[in-house]
């Protein structure tokens, strides 16, 4: 199936569009409608397939069903949650107030935050889509291991006494945490349809946008810039390349929808994988516009701390995956 976009990428570049063969501006144009032609359709498809089998997964449910569970098993099913949740900058403020008025510890809280825009069922298509299998489960299991990590360690240093007043106080309180309760309504077949064609549609509408950028930065990089430049600017030989790489990421408001092209087009620049992850991770997962929502529940020094621990993480897994050649 995958043969027929490059059959249709062919025949718009080189036969439609008349291109040569040999430009770099045909090899651009080549990537670009090959990989979004690709992504758009496998999204419409699993995208719905994915949401038929979500239908029941709410929010509420996942706090519900957090809620008194070891902490360390805590930190782990809320990294899961995490990733099979929708989640953006928008919905993160009241997903955050959600989950620390059920009085959930904050490690698990932080555990599920972190996970969710780094992973999820787009993100997943798309990298199994282009760059396959082995690549895929990598990158979920990097995400995993970030958002376990960080809930650790903020709850190690006791994080909730940087927490907005009026969200700490709910860890101060002497009373049981609230019981919470949710209707687990069972879909029938039609309205898991009507559910999973709703989801399909909305996610699609978001982000198609992302899509384009993506690829389209993607496609630039594929076809314009030389690989030499990037041997010489972000080659395996220079330790700096990855910190660099991971600070120059960050003012790139970009969700992991559009960063999975560019991730795509470096690697095949021969961009080392340490560095190519540690850019693309920190592009999505420390958002200058997410942390500034979530300013108005926590305080600076929280909010620096877990960007310190993302920026350090990401530069450590970085310099790992180019010493090992993986």
């Amino acid at each position: 199936m995958l043969d027929w976009f490059t059959y249709f990428a062919d025949w718009v570049t080189y036969s439609l569009f008349k291109l040569s063969a040999d430009s770099k501006f045909a090899d651009a144009v080549h990537f670009f409608i090959e990989d979004t032609a690709k992504i758009l359709v496998l999204l419409i498809v699993l995208i719905y397939l994915i949401a038929v089998v979500r239908a029941t997964l709410n929010p509420e449910k996942v706090r519900y069903y957090l809620q008194g569970k070891n902490r360390f098993l805590g930190y782990i099913l809320g990294s899961i949650f995490g990733s099979v949740t929708p989640f953006c900058s928008c919905s993160s403020i009241p997903l955050f107030m959600g989950f620390v008025s059920a009085r959930i510890p904050l490690g698990v809280t932080i555990a599920f935050l972190l996970t969710s825009p780094l992973i999820n069922e787009v993100v997943v298509v798309m990298l199994g889509s282009l760059l396959g299998l082995k690549f895929t489960l990598l990158y979920i299991s990097i995400g995993l291991a970030l958002g376990i990590t960080a809930g650790f360690l903020v709850d190690l240093i006791k994080g909730e006494r940087w927490l907005a007043p009026f969200l700490a106080e709910q860890y101060k309180r002497d009373d049981a945490a609230p019981v919470l309760e949710y209707q687990d309504k069972v879909m029938t077949l039609a309205e898991r349809h009507q559910f999973a064609k709703k989801e399909m549609l909305t996610i699609f509408i978001r982000i198609w946008k992302w899509v384009v950028l993506g690829v389209a930065i993607g496609a630039v990089i594929h076809g314009a810039v030389p690989a030499a430049w990037f041997g010489e600017h972000l080659g395996d030989r220079q330790w700096w390349s990855v910190p660099v790489a991971t600070l120059l990421a960050i003012p790139m408001y970009v969700n992991a929808t559009a960063i999975v092209p560019i991730l795509e087009s470096l690697l095949l620049k021969g961009v080392p994988l340490g560095t190519t992850l540690a850019f693309c991770m920190s592009a999505v997962a420390v958002s200058l516009p997410e942390f500034m929502m979530l300013k108005q529940v926590m305080s600076s020094r929280l909010l620096i701390l877990i960007a310190a621990y993302l920026l350090v993480a990401l530069s450590l897994l970085g310099w790992l995956f180019n010493a090992v050649n993986f």
